[in-house]
């Protein structure tokens, strides 16, 4: 199997490198300045000022980098799991891009993501009976493959088997990811469990699974980091857009706790 095309050709990806997109948090914060600025005409010179100077911040990595430590930890954490007779390693889904090429690939991130369960699938292996990788990702950007979907082909060319490969295409969030994996985990018994995601995401990838009573070894697979300087760069937006959407998402995971819908 080979990463997908829009118009259905099939090529080899593994030297090609991807762009990774920013969401909509950043955009709608500045719309709502925007708005502002037009509706408060008195106030227009310290919001327009204001408006600036927390964009640069954000781009100059200086606001960016307090928010990465937020939602990452800061110490990196083990490269390999502890294993047990039947293991199960569970890699997050963390969306999917067309490259220049017009193709659909996983982005940078997930790339590390892959590696990272290939690599523990391979140690487990040596030392467990059972050893499964569980993908979790389902289609919530509309794209022409699910996430899970389109990280198979990365997996079989790390050698893992397809017979010890389970996709779970369903899931549009990490709260999905949680639940829909806990019901494939139900239907088998594993000794150990292995939670793949990026630094980011991990802190609530976390609170999501232990809402279904199941409790991973988290393993990191790669984590953001904000370049500090005077000059705007175009990553740091990435990564505070990033930070932004996981201290959202944990925000609404207490709140949906509180009132009872978690």
């Amino acid at each position: 199997m080979q990463p997908l095309r829009r118009d259905s050709r099939l090529v080899d990806l593994s030297r090609k490198t991807y762009v990774t997109p920013f969401k909509l948090i950043l955009f709608t914060l500045l719309a709502l300045f925007f708005a502002a600025i037009v509706r408060w005409k008195r106030a227009r010179r310290p919001l327009v000022l204001f408006t600036l100077v927390l964009f640069w911040l954000l781009a100059a990595g200086w606001l960016t980098a307090p928010l990465l430590d937020l939602v990452q930890p800061r110490e990196p954490g083990p490269a390999s799991a502890t294993f047990a007779p039947r293991t199960a390693i569970i890699l997050l889904g963390g969306g999917t891009v067309y490259n220049g090429d017009n193709m659909l690939v996983p982005p940078r991130d997930v790339l590390a993501r892959i590696k990272m369960s290939a690599d523990n699938y391979a140690a487990c292996k040596r030392t467990a009976a059972t050893c499964q990788v569980i993908v979790s990702g389902g289609n919530p950007q509309r794209h022409d493959a699910t996430e899970a979907d389109t990280y198979l082909p990365y997996l079989l060319r790390q050698r893992v088997p397809r017979a010890d490969i389970v996709l779970e295409n369903t899931s549009r969030t990490t709260y999905e990811n949680a639940r829909n994996v806990s019901a494939i985990l139900a239907q088998s018994r594993y000794d150990a469990l292995i939670l793949v995601t990026s630094a980011y995401q991990m802190r609530r990838a976390l609170l999501d699974f232990r809402s279904f009573g199941v409790a991973p070894q988290p393993l990191i697979s790669s984590a953001r980091h904000a370049r500090l300087g005077v000059l705007p760069r175009y990553d740091n937006l990435v990564a505070a857009e990033i930070a932004l959407h996981e201290l959202v998402g944990i925000a609404q995971f207490h709140v949906y706790r509180a009132i009872g819908w978690f």
